[in-house]
């Protein structure tokens, strides 16, 4: 009987380990295809655990008998790995969510106007949140034209993204529970299926194959944006967290040294930034040191021609579909120009002729560090 004891410890620590293993970015863990095997530990962790506990407790008054010490060592070992695991290295208790989200306008402000936010504007109401505190929480809910949002941004991949929270038309709480292939991932409160943040879908879980509705976004720097959208609210810090936003400093200008979060300067590398364009199913990345030096880009992607520009501050891009009558663009002091037609970064004509007022779709574009765009979109073109 006392053989059940040390290997109900030995089982417990061992599922303990790779229930964590394979949803977080340990050695080798976020290369393997593993979803499915982190899924179905975790839907069995507690029919695991029965079963590892209840061998510990059949065999531990044996073991005790024989080895004292060793037995209460087993015990206090279990334990700590339990603890150690499911608390402090879990994925929501590591990166908390934020229990006071405050929105203020802009003459009440108190983050930098050179650092950079994702924004985003529904008919006309616009909010702004600085990176620099969601790539700590990961994820920020709010809601904007009585609309619920979900703002979401992977460190490790380097890139956000706006969803509506809602599935099958209903509204729906989300967690941070681990990464897959070094992107963010997500469980549903009601289904605990498993949604990943580079494109809002559920990959593994009842609703896999899911996709949550996204919203158009935009990585800008909040002097930009509040150029455009003056009335703009902007998430404030949450002073619970001050430490943790002061830490993304280097991380948001690209000079962070760590393994994860780093950035390499050369282009096409694992950790280049680039930014990635998706049209139906097919998809384009653009090297960001040559966006620099080209600041607009009009290029083709499946049907659609696609105009990238970059503003003037080096931090904002937009993107947008270019009208199929219109040819070259250029862009000067912000302004895009085509056929001596002008137009400001939110694709809006600034014609005085209104009949000449014809306004650019807004798409979707990304930064994003290379290794995530070419894993989440494997076919994609490169320009």
């Amino acid at each position: 009987m006392k053989k059940l004891f040390y290997l109900g410890v030995l089982g417990l620590i061992i599922f303990e380990m790779l229930n964590v293993y394979f949803i977080m970015p340990m050695p080798g863990s976020q290369q393997m295809r593993s979803i499915d095997i982190a899924y179905f530990l975790y839907t069995w962790r507690w029919i695991f655990r029965g079963i590892f506990g209840a061998m510990i407790a059949f065999g531990v008054f044996p073991a005790f008998q024989q080895a004292r010490w060793l037995t209460l060592l087993g015990i206090l070992l279990a334990a700590g790995i339990c603890y150690a695991f499911n608390f402090e290295m879990a994925a929501d208790a590591m990166f908390e969510e934020t229990q006071a989200l405050s929105m203020k306008p802009a003459n009440e402000n108190h983050i930098k106007l050179d650092r950079v936010i994702i924004g985003v504007e529904i008919n006309g109401e616009a909010k702004a949140y600085p990176i620099s505190q969601i790539i700590y929480h990961h994820q920020v809910r709010d809601t904007l034209a009585g609309k619920p949002i979900m703002v979401t941004y992977c460190s490790v991949c380097r890139t956000g993204r706006v969803f509506e929270p809602t599935v099958n038309g209903k509204p729906e709480t989300f967690r941070l529970v681990g990464m897959d292939h070094f992107n963010a991932m997500f469980e549903d409160k009601t289904t605990k299926s498993w949604w990943r943040q580079a494109n809002g879908e559920a990959i593994t879980g009842k609703l896999k194959g899911t996709m949550l509705p996204e919203l158009i976004s935009q990585q800008v720097s909040l002097d930009t944006w509040l150029k455009m959208y003056p009335a703009s609210t902007i998430m404030q810090p949450d002073l619970k967290y001050k430490e943790e936003y002061d830490s993304t400093a280097k991380y948001e200008s690209g000079k962070s040294k760590k393994k994860l979060t780093g950035t390499d300067s050369l282009s096409w590398k694992d950790k280049s930034w680039v930014v990635g364009i998706q049209i139906g199913k097919e998809s384009k990345a653009f090297d960001w040191n040559r966006l620099k030096k080209e600041r607009i880009i009009q290029t083709n992607i499946g049907n659609e021609t696609i105009l990238l520009v970059l503003a003037k501050d080096n931090k904002s891009f937009f993107a947008f579909k270019c009208p199929s009558n219109n040819g070259k663009f250029t862009i000067k002091n912000d302004t895009l120009m085509d056929n001596k037609l002008r137009y400001n970064l939110k694709g809006e004509s600034i014609e005085p002729n209104k009949m000449l007022h014809i306004s650019l779709a807004k798409v979707n574009a990304y930064q994003e560090f290379w290794h995530s765009w070419k894993t989440f979109h494997p076919n994609t073109q490169q320009y």
